[in-house]
This record gives structure tokens, sequence and C-alpha cells, in this order.
């Protein structure tokens, strides 16, 4: 297609951009476009082949995954290898996963609260020590959970909270990340005008928080929420010296006790681990729109 040109007054030509493409002075180059088009579809073949692998091994016995091609399907198993998950866990299965949604839900919806409510603190209020405060927390990014795991089992443990629920609940509510993220995009997305506004016609802080900041930071919620559930589910250190009860496991350490069993039934666990995954699917495509707007959020400081 020939490029038509155009000229300015003074005589001078110049190429319009097309309507619905980026400007010619920042559009990239052909290049560009396939070897960018290459990375994301490796990036896309990195991230999705362990489903697919997970979908395959799921379906097949021990012999099989040992005597066929890892990758492709061979004789379906699925009904035996379910049997035999719901056989070796005693029926307590899909309880270890209702677990795992009851933490994450849990830990998630309390720790975004308390993330949204400290970062807006430390973004919009004056108060002695905000510095000191916000490099503790800061530096809880730089500590690995597993540094954390002993002390808080010898804390628990004194106060009579290891083997419940609440062992793991509780060290999940905490999320310096959240906080951080909660911080910046309060800086950026609450105006301070409207904070003064609601002050002036009598609203109390509680009041404004819960009817007004709220509603400004639900994309940052959505974000931090996510962030928290899935490291919530993931979590297998804390549940691991907190829990030796099986009736109130999370999956991941169920399946690491299937695991760990003399010749374990190898499809049955790849299957255990699938349905497993299934609730973090649903839940990242269900708020996905609002996740993406989050991360781009905090992406910027102001």
């Amino acid at each position: 297609m020939a490029i038509k040109t155009k000229k300015l007054p003074d005589g001078r030509e110049y190429t319009p951009s097309v309507e619905g493409q980026p400007m010619r002075s920042i559009a990239p180059s052909s290049a560009a476009r396939w070897i960018t088009t290459g990375v994301l579809l490796l990036a896309l073949v990195y991230f999705l082949f362990p489903v697919y692998w997970v979908i395959v091994a799921s379906t097949k016995t021990n012999f099989q995954l040992a005597s066929t091609n890892g990758f492709l399907f061979d004789e379906v198993n699925l009904d035996a290898n379910y049997t035999a998950l719901m056989t070796w866990t005693k029926g307590m299965f899909w309880r270890w996963v209702g677990n795992s949604l009851l933490y994450s839900t849990v830990a998630g919806v309390v720790g975004t609260l308390i993330s949204v409510m400290a970062g807006y603190a430390m973004a919009k209020f004056k108060f002695p020590g905000k510095g000191v405060a916000m490099g503790v927390i800061m530096s809880g990014l730089l500590l690995p959970i597993a540094l954390l795991t002993i002390p808080m089992y010898l804390m628990f443990y004194k106060i009579g909270l290891t083997n419940t629920m609440w062992a793991i609940i509780i060290p999940s509510c905490v999320s310096p990340f959240g906080v951080f993220l909660g911080r910046v995009y309060a800086q950026t997305s609450v105006p301070i005008e409207l904070i003064e506004a609601a002050r002036i016609d009598g609203a109390g802080e509680a009041r404004i928080f819960f009817t007004m900041v709220l509603r400004l930071l639900a994309p940052a919620m959505v974000t931090i929420f996510l962030f928290i559930f899935v490291m919530t589910w993931n979590n297998f250190l804390l549940p691991l010296m907190m829990v030796s009860s099986d009736s109130i496991k999370p999956v991941t350490l169920g399946l690491y006790g299937m695991m760990s069993y003399f010749a374990p039934d190898k499809g049955a666990v790849m299957l255990g681990a699938l349905l497993g995954v299934v609730p973090l699917i649903i839940l990242f495509l269900g708020l996905q729109k609002y996740w993406q707007s989050g991360l781009a959020a905090g992406a910027v400081k102001g």
C-alpha cells in the first residue's frame, strides 16, 4: 500500500499517521514486532506447558509415566486415579481443598483490609515515627518467609495456637507488599481535597475511609487480595510446622503426605494437584481486569 504524504502551508511534506495505529514517530519496526511476538509466544509456552504436562500426567498410571512419552496422552485412567486419590486420602481430599479455600479467603480479605488501611495511613497522615514504621514494613519484603517460620512456631506454641486454623490464618494476614502497594495507590488515587471536603462536612475518619477511600482503592485491593490468596494457598512450610491434624490440613500439605509415602501413585497425585489449582485459575480469570489495573497503578509511584 502506497504511503501518501501531505504538505504543510510552508511547502514541507510529511507522512501522516494512520488512524488506529501507533504514531509513525514511535511505531516499532517490523523486526521489533516479530521479535516481541516471538518472545511473548515463548513466555506463553513456558507458563502453560507445566499445566499441560500436569493434565497429561494426571491421566496415566505409574507404569505409563515411566514407559510412555510424557508429553503425549496414552490410555486415559482418570477414574482409577481419582479412586486412588480418594482412597489414599480417606476421602479427605476435598476437605483439604476446602481448608485451603478457607485459609486463603479469610487471610486475603483480612490481609487486604489491613494493608489498605496501613497504606492509606502512611500516604495521607503525618505522625511521629512514620518513616521508621515504613522502613520496618519495607524491610519485611527482604526477609524470606522460611526465616520467620520457626520463630512464629515457637511463639504460637507458647500461646497454645499450634495445630489450629489460626496458626495458618493469622501469619498469612500480614503482607508488607500489600502495605506498600496500598500506600502507592492511595498517594496517586485518593485526592487530599476530597478528604478535606469530607472533614469539613463533619465526616469522621472511619466514615471517610469505609465509604469513600475503599471505593477508590478497589483495583489495588483486588491485586493485594490475589497476592495474599495465592501466597496462602501455595504456602507449605508454615502448615508443615504448625499443623499435624488431618482434618485441618491444606491441600498442599495433604498432597505432600501422599508423595512422601513409599511408592506413591504419581498419577493420582498429579490429578490432585490439577484439581487443587482449579480454584486459583477461576479466581484469576474472574478478577483479571481489576488485577491488571491494580498492577498498573502500583507501577507508578506518586
